[in-house]
């Protein structure tokens, strides 16, 4: 068995400091830490209990399945927020058939960023008997 001891999402984007801008300014990540110099130096923003490295360049958008899960504590707050700020929404927050609350937005190369609200009386959160 591999003893994983830390991860994080390498996301290789065709415009770095416009992926810089979207996840620093729009989104309003916490950056973890820069390493590098020039356009393609590399930027770590903290995901909750991950990571996410803008790094290098490529000559293509990302993967096109590659979706990311963000849970916030309140999804319509962060659709107005984000929404004021210029991200792309795709998809108004709604309450889903699995009880999730969720909102989907996308990156500037389009990669789908799903931000997930776990309401208090959803199984994820609240467990009777435990």
């Amino acid at each position: 068995m591999v003893h994983v001891l830390s991860s994080r999402t390498l996301l290789r984007p065709t415009d770095p400091d416009r992926s810089r801008a979207f996840y620093g300014g729009t989104l309003g990540l916490a950056v973890h830490r820069e390493f590098g110099t020039g356009p393609e130096r590399g930027t770590v923003y903290f995901l909750g209990g991950g990571f996410l490295e803008v790094s290098g360049r490529s000559d293509r958008p990302p993967a096109p399945g590659l979706c990311l899960w963000l849970q916030v504590a309140d999804v319509a707050a962060a659709h107005e927020e984000l929404r004021s700020r210029g991200a792309t929404v795709l998809r108004e927050p709604r309450r889903e058939p699995w009880g999730l609350v969720e909102m989907w937005i996308s990156d500037p190369d389009g990669v789908r960023i799903v931000l997930v609200e776990i309401p208090g009386d959803h199984p994820l959160r609240y467990r009777p008997g435990i």
